[in-house]
């Protein structure tokens, strides 16, 4: 058996902790240290099997760890330089989203971790999860064009709000969680976006005045499909309607039936965001009479990981691929593509345009 892979973790809050959980229940992994400049690294450790050094700089972290990898599940405007000064050590990389907060920065780091010949992965939780996974196979088979539905909406308050406000001053609701909802769309779709428009309000004068906490982008693909998302955080948020994941085609639908995880007062759990639960999948054959020839099919999904449990089998793939030598390329150009199109629909509401996505220009036209 190969030597477990020595990793650190930057950043100790919610995705740190499930990330520093996951290496520790995974032989491929040592975690040999935590990285974050206040408390939540102590909180941490008291909560690990096993505790371990704390830090409060990478670079001394990694000086004295001498680690063959690192995770960084920190606020998204530090993502690109700790990745750099990782990628610089010879450790892999493993990068919450978004990969950085600039097209350009995401490319910089693709282009930086091919040349170190190390590993790049992005954390894309949905990808690894079975039942998503299934949503969009399922997907796949409602004909041409597609429409697409997705939100989630947060109502939070007390440490929830403040972690939204902290993640305002990087980037906009639809830009941190919409990479997740772009990515499943280019997935259903198999197509490129063509355009994308936006909306967005400033609700809080707790956030700063060049900032929105309320947005919704509309996306059009080269196949003619279309789709829209939704993201909205704080304390004025409506508990209606916050988790809608549904997909529409010619031949039918396909939509997430999450009556737990979609109920009252989760619309700000973390852990409830992955859950699926059902599928309801609707078949639009019609009989000789006109009606509807098949009823709906459930497919209850009783057995779904959790989120620790997702973040296991991220860390996993990601084992594989340092060992196994996987080419993460094409997830790569994914993550670069999913962001552009996020950031797009984010100058589109600064803009008051549509945005043509044509390559690497975008192109402006009055919205």
């Amino acid at each position: 058996m190969t030597e477990p892979l020595r990793v650190l973790v930057v950043g100790c809050g919610n995705m740190g902790r499930s990330h520093a959980l996951a290496y520790q229940q995974l032989d491929d992994f040592a975690l040999c240290g935590l990285v974050a400049r206040g408390e939540s690294k102590q909180r941490l450790n008291v909560t690990l099997a096993t505790p371990v050094p704390l830090f409060d700089e990478l670079k001394t972290a990694i000086a004295e760890t001498q680690p063959d990898a690192v995770c960084i599940a920190t606020w998204p405007d530090s993502h690109e330089t700790l990745a750099l000064t990782a990628l610089a050590a010879g450790c892999h990389v493993f990068i919450e989203k978004p990969l950085a907060t600039t097209v350009t920065g995401a490319k910089r780091l693709v282009a930086t971790a091919q040349l170190a010949g190390k590993k790049l992965m992005v954390g894309y939780i949905l990808r690894h999860h079975p039942a998503w996974q299934q949503f969009i196979a399922r997907a796949q088979t409602l004909g041409k064009p597609l429409v697409m539905r997705m939100n989630l909406n947060q109502q939070s308050d007390g440490s929830a709000w403040q972690t939204h406000r902290q993640l305002m001053r990087s980037l906009s609701p639809i830009v941190d969680c919409g990479v997740h909802y772009l990515d499943v769309m280019c997935q259903m779709t198999q197509a490129e976006p063509l355009s994308v428009s936006a909306i967005g309000a400033r609700l809080s004068d707790e956030i700063g005045t060049g900032q929105y906490n309320y947005g919704q982008l509309q996306v059009r693909f080269s196949d003619g499909s279309v789709g829209w998302y939704e993201a909205g955080w704080g304390p004025m948020m409506s508990q209606t309607a916050f988790f809608i994941k549904d997909v529409i085609g010619p031949r039918g639908s396909v939509s997430i039936v999450a009556r737990e995880a979609g109920g009252e007062g989760q619309s700000a759990n973390v852990e409830a965001h992955t859950r699926t639960e059902s599928l309801r999948v609707h078949t639009a054959t019609l009989d000789d009479q006109g009606c509807f020839a098949r009823q709906d099919e459930w497919i209850t999904n009783e057995d779904e990981p959790d989120h620790d449990a997702l973040c296991v089998r991220q860390q996993a793939y990601f084992a594989r691929a340092i060992h196994e030598d996987i080419n993460l390329l094409t997830h790569q150009q994914q993550a670069i593509d999913s962001l552009a199109v996020v950031l797009a629909a984010d100058r589109a509401v600064r803009e008051q345009r549509t945005i043509w996505l044509n390559g690497d220009k975008h192109h402006e036209v009055n919205g």
